[in-house]
């Protein structure tokens, strides 16, 4: 599917991140950099400012349905003589400019964890073209017998989800279109916008920025719990590494935007998205009047749901 000649499975994405740097003999502390504003990926703009003698490689991520520009990627990788390693953990199936994502990188990563597009309850992937990588991998894996497999359980689990993978991407983007068409304009809901043209998203967890101004500044836990009122499966967005350690990491710059990001960031569980148009319908209708509610005159008051 990747179009490239390596692959090696593994116990779960987040080690799968691990082997690729292991991979890339990359040991490094790591340099945390801002989102776009109003968006969830990194600021391309700030790569420049991340990088130093010591940088040896940018991870980069497909989050909540928002797809990198992996060509500006790797032509920075390229001028800067960096690797890059992948993270399609959200985003299997989703192509960039026709190379799909996860094929870009000098290793890609892939998630089969218990709520992924692609899930067989844990296990993850690594997908390289670069047989040293590969090989250095697999030998970080085997001691004596494979230390972190997928077992073969696992992945007879994951094939037909894998055949049927495009199909179902597809419907979950004609489920996203429909639901963005009908939430338009909506008061306190900034749905996510893919600035590129040449893309494809795959929809893991679709993600609304909260403008809480709009909504008379009701905390974002009140109008989750409305929504959830409505029958609609929406929660609050990751937390976030804005506050994370500076003996872990570097960082560039404060993270402000990662901030506000993790405190107004909501996020539909992709199962919906397969479902009939009627219930998409019926979820656009839950925001449309959760919106209308808080955004009213009185709005300071509960609404009744």
């Amino acid at each position: 599917m990747h179009q490239v000649e390596f692959a090696l499975t593994c116990c779960s994405g987040t080690f799968a991140v691990e082997l690729a740097l292991r991979g890339l003999k990359i040991g490094a502390r790591g340099v945390l950099v801002d989102v776009e504003p109003q968006g969830w990926l990194m600021d391309l703009g700030q790569l420049e400012s991340a990088v130093s003698s010591q940088t040896r490689a940018i991870l980069i991520s497909h989050l909540h349905g928002a797809i990198a520009d992996m060509p500006r990627v790797m032509r920075f990788a390229e001028q800067h003589g960096l690797a890059v390693i992948e993270d399609a953990c959200q985003a299997p199936g989703a192509t960039v400019s026709g190379r799909m994502a996860g094929a870009w990188g000098d290793a890609g990563v892939l998630s089969f964890g218990g709520s992924k597009l692609l899930t067989a309850g844990r296990g993850g992937a690594i997908v390289t073209r670069h047989a040293e990588v590969h090989q250095r991998a697999k030998i970080f894996c085997q001691r004596g017998n494979h230390a972190f497999p997928l077992s073969e359980l696992q992945a007879a689990v994951v094939l037909p989800q894998l055949e049927r993978l495009a199909e179902r991407n597809a419907r979950r983007r004609a489920s996203v279109a429909r639901l963005i068409e009908q939430t338009a304009g909506l008061d306190g809901f900034r749905p996510l916008v893919n600035r590129l043209a040449d893309v494809a998203p795959s929809y893991y967890k679709l993600a609304w920025r909260y403008c809480g101004e709009a909504l008379g500044d009701r905390p974002i836990d009140d109008v989750v719990a409305a929504l959830r009122a409505e029958g609609a499966p929406i929660d609050t967005g990751f937390r976030g590494f804005a506050r994370r350690s500076p003996r872990r990491c570097r960082k560039v710059g404060p993270l402000i935007q990662s901030q506000q990001t993790a405190d107004t960031t909501l996020l539909l569980h992709h199962p919906i998205l397969l479902e009939p148009d009627q219930r998409i319908d019926a979820l656009a209708r839950a925001l449309a009047k959760v919106s209308a509610a808080f955004s009213r005159p009185g709005a300071g008051e509960s609404p009744q749901f």
